[in-house]
């Protein structure tokens, strides 16, 4: 997961800061010299690191922090609002025309940043708020291009526009504009081409197609995991043809995730979206609120509940609860919850946003992992009843039918029920969210 690495820097340099009653200069320039480090570290744009750090000591080394009743939390809060500034103060809307008028989106980006696929899922989204979106197929270069564009919009119920791939791509645009018109679409989306790298035709080809038509926005598609690479061709497409916004893919990769912090202070313009995943689902409004806390290891509870509400059963998750609460959660129950947690992104994506789990949550991906989800369902259903109401029940010779039957070890058979015993424990672990003893019940709830 992208900041994994800056959130453990950081809440060790922050733990620190706890164990001390009072800071003195010293302490605190101590500790913000290895959050400069675990920034830079993080890929961060040096530039926007050395101003970041100028506004933090400013306001951390000043009398208000060092007569604190609890000066390590007032310097963490420091940090936290100056994230929240560097990644802009307030979320960025996408601009779009009211009623009936077409707002035309051009998207922008280089090959292999996922741009066609997000062009897709962004349709998905306007289209669930309400809104009639056209897919236009501009891409006339990349082999499959359009039949990548045709078969997402398939799958999202958006109508693609094609011509195929021997038109001038402005001559698309411009009968993809006429179409929309003539159908009553008010909202047509661009997939421009991209190229593996920046050069004079490509961008030349953008600015033909916005003279050609008046596009409303120029979103940039860009690759987290390109690190600063990410930054230089936003800054590129920035001065060459003009952008209104960013959206950055595979966040949920291993990046380093120094562009996310880095695209704002550097272009000027917001970014818009963050692509969290391969499904045409998975993309996510941008929050610099949200993302600080992430990313200072406070959670996401805004975000958790809002991919609950969007994901979950609420009938099939209260039926849970209940079970957790007498103790009958059994294996029919955990795969349910399994493939209820997937939708959401994982129990690692999940336990992220839950304030203080996410230390937690090392290794824990195999419990519902893609790549064995399929044996463990094999197992539980080599199970009778019986067995997967009653867990308990289930002793070696048990164990040993129900791996003959799934075609596994043994050994697997044994990991399922260990992680199985993991996942209830750690639900009653999760204060406010089952509504156990650990705290308060809460407005949502998680399904296992």
């Amino acid at each position: 997961m992208a900041f994994e690495s800056l959130t453990d820097k950081l809440q060790n340099v922050f733990k620190n800061l706890r164990k001390k009653g009072r800071l003195t200069e010293a302490d605190v320039k101590a500790a913000l010299k290895e959050v400069k480090m675990a920034l830079l570290e993080a890929d961060v744009s040096f530039k926007v690191v050395k101003q970041f750090m100028k506004s933090v000591q400013e306001r951390a080394v000043g009398a208000d922090v060092m007569s604190g009743l609890n000066p390590g939390q007032m310097v963490i809060k420091i940090v936290n609002e100056e994230l929240v500034n560097l990644m802009g103060s307030e979320t960025a809307e996408l601009l779009l025309k009211p009623g009936s008028e077409i707002t035309v989106i051009m998207m922008v980006g280089l090959q292999g940043a996922g741009k066609t696929t997000t062009t897709a899922k962004l349709a998905g989204k306007l289209k669930s708020k309400g809104r009639k979106p056209l897919l236009a197929a501009c891409d006339v270069y990349r082999p499959a291009a359009i039949t990548q564009l045709q078969v997402n919009g398939e799958k999202q119920g958006v109508e693609v526009f094609s011509m195929g791939d021997k038109q001038n791509p402005v001559n698309i645009a411009k009968a993809a504009y006429e179409h929309a018109k003539k159908e009553k679409f008010n909202v047509l989306i661009l997939d421009t081409a991209g190229r593996l790298h920046i050069d004079e035709d490509m961008m030349k080809e953008l600015a033909d197609i916005k003279e050609a038509l008046e596009v409303d926005q120029t979103v940039l598609v860009v690759d987290a995991m390109t690190g600063q690479d990410a930054v230089n061709v936003a800054e590129t497409f920035g001065e060459k043809v003009g952008i209104d916004g960013v959206v950055l893919t595979k966040l949920d990769g291993d990046a380093r995730g120094g562009a996310a912090l880095s695209i704002r202070a550097i272009t000027g313009k917001p970014i818009l979206f963050v692509g969290m995943g391969e499904k045409l689902s998975d993309l996510e409004q941008f929050y610099p609120d949200r993302m600080a806390s992430r990313i200072l290891g406070m959670g996401d509870v805004m975000s958790l509940i809002e991919k609950a509400q969007a994901n979950l059963d609420e009938e099939k998750a209260k039926e849970m609860e209940q079970k957790f609460r007498k103790n009958s959660f059994g294996f029919d129950d955990y795969l349910e919850s399994m493939n209820q947690m997937k939708n959401m992104g994982g129990l690692s994506s999940v336990l992220n946003m839950i304030p203080g789990m996410g230390s937690q949550i090392k290794d824990i991906d195999s419990m519902v992992d893609e790549k064995d989800m399929a044996r463990k369902e094999a197992m539980i259903l080599s199970m009778t009843p019986r067995e997967r109401s009653h867990p308990e029940i289930l002793n070696p010779s048990r164990k040993a039918r129900i791996a003959k039957g799934a075609g596994v070890d043994m050994a697997e058979v044994n990991r399922l029920v260990k992680q199985f015993e993991q996942a209830k424990k750690m639900m009653k672990q999760m204060p406010g969210l089952m509504g156990g003893k650990g705290g308060k019940r809460g407005k949502f709830k998680l399904p296992f």
